[in-house]
């Protein structure tokens, strides 16, 4: 689920006293300049590999998951996984409609093209047996070819059917193919496939062939003798049938690995779903690896997922392709599978630790929008709940003894906030614990984010800066900040298969900062860096030492942010940019004008820009997404991709009517009620601007970069919906303390504001 009303991005530049952005515009080219050449220099031969000169088979069963194999049933592949080395699978291609999984068929073809392809119509058609070719010595045709090639111009991928056996082709290699999905993986441009046979035995002697695309349909054949459901999709299958029809599979692999020439890879890709859900699926290498070392036995890996047991089935075609030693074409954009770290537990170790994060997906994918529901309904019921509390805080209009009551109530609805706003950076932190396995999966996830909540809670209380108004927004905000930044820098582990994180069987992305990871991130230290420069405005710093300390740490999260081994973050670094920009334009006095506004867009374009010639000039195999965007505009392909992304924004912000107005309620409850002392009794954020002056500028800036995130990323309103989710509870809070700390106006005085005691509050120490 993507999740993307006035913020924006999160900005990166800032600098001395008079100029704050020139000095830092300087020393940055300097270090990109360095940082580019550094890439630029030939990847190390892990990155790439040897080329090879070997034998391929490409073994795919549609629906195999880890779940189906056991010692007993599954023999062959067993020892499979007790030789060579394993991963997930994540098999995301051009869905059938209303469908988020993918169809047998448009499997075969993504193995094809290097790239999501599907098949046109509803439901998942299964794969037509190719048309002999007598003339062609044993050869066949793909039935369709044609209408299946021209369907792939409209899916948003252009995927380029027929890559894989062209490629091979036009080097000299024999290409062969059993089974008729393998044939749509094996066929060359023109739908031709050089020699196809139903079984390996038909197929003859197989050590001609430079690569062997073999089917074993079993699986995907029991699932389309299922009903269909209203969708066109075939319904579940039945425990006892799926065990069956992945023992069949194996019999069928156990048939065809004596018949192969010695020293032929072996990939085993379940490479499609054979249920009405998605699922992440069985990867397996075994026999030589790029390196000519044959696969250990341990994990596998890819540059495209850069997640130890992950990989794509679009690295599938990138992997036959080095095993080849071809070279790889540019429509081709996975990556190669790599052996990762080895193991040293057996295969009964390696399918339950794998069959796993299946099952993570899966509970992840159950809980996912309950969850978001809830946690929008609580938002909406805690505003709510707050203004009504701010209300009854009249300055000067009560009683003593309901002054006392009030007070009570307002410590809760601060603490109450403080706990909202450390909901957000929780949701990744709680993959410290498995909750997923636990028996309720649904409350397992809520109990574990409320308690690590509640721990930073208890932090952002526990010393003497609970008193100062922004004590505890500082300490959330920044251990939001540098728990993401931290995770970003160390592979993003806390984010996959996180509620607001990445979801590996979608496969959208597998590192870096996802898009509410980046709203996050950028939220906390944009506001976090508010109350640091309070503090050392408060210990009598001067404003530009302040604004200096706080443009470096902001340049460093905005290039964490953009940086291809970490964040590779296209649309947040401009945003970040200008966000940050605003923040230290009104931190060091001066005002926000237009011309400023566009000067610091251009600037966040550039940095944006030079971090992506940066990753292409990297070889093509290390290369990002932003790498990939600057080949893409070379190439005349950048408009599709923006087209697409444009899309899934408009669709999620139109669609997803819960974050919506999650994100309009949020900015009126800051606007109309902490901003607006007339009907609701004090002037909980003038209170606040006063005693705590930096939080304005704090405030201005996260709301600017989420608002720039939201037009520049396909997340659409699940971006400012999340940033206020982190930026409106943690100002209430500090409204509320400065509303503790105000001296109120005599008896009679009602529509008078509450005055600040400087004696009491003081700068944020």
């Amino acid at each position: 689920m993507a999740h993307d009303t006035a913020s924006g991005l999160r900005g990166g530049r800032a600098g001395s006293r008079p100029r704050p952005f020139r000095g830092i515009a300087r020393s940055l080219l300097p270090v990109l300049t360095a940082l580019a050449l550094a890439l630029a220099a030939p990847a190390h031969a892990s990155a790439s590999g040897a080329p090879g000169q070997g034998r391929v088979v490409v073994v795919g069963v549609p629906g195999l998951q880890w779940s189906d194999l056991d010692e007993t049933r599954t023999p062959a592949l067993w020892k499979l996984a007790a030789q060579g080395s394993s991963a997930s699978l994540s098999t995301r291609a051009v869905p059938p409609p209303d469908r988020g999984i993918t169809c047998p068929a448009a499997g075969w073809l993504t193995v094809s093209a290097g790239q999501r392809a599907g098949t046109a119509g509803k439901g998942c058609p299964a794969p037509v047996a190719p048309q002999p070719r007598p003339a062609a010595g044993g050869g066949a045709t793909v039935p369709g070819w044609d209408a299946l090639a021209a369907y792939q111009s409209g899916t948003g991928y252009d995927a380029r059917i027929g890559t894989l056996g062209q490629l091979v082709a036009d080097a000299g290699g024999k290409v062969a193919a059993i089974g008729p999905g393998a044939a749509l993986a094996a066929a060359d441009k023109s739908g031709n496939i050089a020699r196809y046979a139903p079984t390996p035995v038909a197929l003859g002697d197989l050590t001609p062939y430079r690569l062997i695309v073999f089917e074993a349909p079993d699986l995907a054949d029991a699932w389309a003798r299922r009903p269909l459901d209203e969708y066109g999709v075939p319904t579940p299958l039945p425990g006892p049938a799926r065990q069956a029809a992945a023992a069949q599979a194996d019999r069928r692999i156990a048939a065809l690995l004596p018949l192969l020439a010695p020293g032929t890879t072996t990939l085993v890709a379940g490479l499609s779903d054979v249920t009405p859900n998605a699922h992440l699926h069985l990867a397996l290498a075994a026999g030589p690896s790029p390196s000519g070392e044959p696969y250990p036995h341990g994990r596998l890996t890819a540059s495209s997922t850069r997640q130890d047991a992950l990989v794509t089935v679009t690295d599938l075609t990138a992997t036959v392709i080095q095993l080849l030693g071809l070279p790889q074409p540019r429509e081709v954009v996975g990556r190669p599978w790599q052996p990762a770290a080895t193991t040293t537990g057996g295969p009964a170790a390696t399918v339950s630790e794998l069959a796993d994060g299946d099952l993570a997906s899966q509970v992840l994918r159950e809980v996912r929008g309950p969850f978001f529901t809830v946690l929008v309904t609580l938002q909406l019921l805690f505003y709510a709940w707050a203004a009504l509390a701010l209300r009854r805080r009249r300055a000067g209009t009560e009683p003593d003894v309901r002054a006392a009551s009030t007070s009570k109530l307002l410590r809760a609805v601060q603490i109450v906030a403080v706990l909202s706003g450390a909901i957000a950076v929780s949701t990744f932190l709680a993959q410290l614990v498995p909750w997923w396995t636990l028996p309720t999966p649904m409350i397992s996830v809520i109990v574990t984010i409320l308690g690590i909540a509640g721990l930073i809670t208890a932090l952002a209380f526990a010393g003497p800066w609970r008193a100062h108004v922004l004590g505890p927004l500082t300490v959330v905000a920044g251990i939001t900040s540098l728990a993401l930044l931290l995770d970003v820098m160390t592979g993003s582990a806390l984010q996959v298969n996180a509620v607001t994180g990445y979801e590996p069987v979608t496969g959208g992305r597998f590192y870096g900062f996802s898009n509410i990871a980046f709203a996050v991130c950028s939220t906390g230290t944009v506001l976090g860096l508010a109350g640091v420069a309070q503090w050392l405005l408060g210990r009598g710093l001067p404003r530009a030492v302040t604004v200096g300390v706080c443009a470096l740490y902001g340049m460093f999260a905005v290039f964490a942010d953009g940086w291809p081994s970490w964040g590779a973050d296209f649309g947040g670094v401009p945003a970040f940019v200008v966000g940050l920009a605003v923040f230290l334009i009104l931190l060091s006095g001066r005002r926000v004008s237009v011309l400023r506004l566009l000067l610091v867009g251009v600037a966040g374009v550039a940095v944006i820009g030079a971090l992506s010639v940066v990753d292409w000039l990297r070889p093509e195999a290390r290369r990002t997404h932003l790498g990939t965007f600057v080949q893409q505009v070379i190439d005349g392909q950048a408009w599709t991709v923006v087209g697409r992304k444009l899309s899934a924004m408009i669709g999620v912000t139109v669609g997803n009517w819960s974050l919506t107005l999650l994100t309009l309620v949020a900015l009126a409850f800051l606007f109309l009620v902490l901003a607006r002392p007339s009907r609701y009794g004090a002037a909980a954020l003038g209170q606040a601007y006063a005693l705590a002056p930096t939080l304005r500028a704090g405030l201005l800036g996260a709301l600017t970069c989420a608002f720039i995130g939201f037009l520049m990323n396909d997340s659409g309103i699940a971006i400012p919906a999340m940033a206020l989710t982190v930026a409106v509870p943690l100002t209430l809070a500090a409204c509320v303390r400065a509303l503790q700390l105000a001296t109120p106006t005599p008896p009679g005085r009602s529509s008078g504001r509450a005055a600040p005691n400087p004696s009491e509050a003081g700068p944020l120490r």
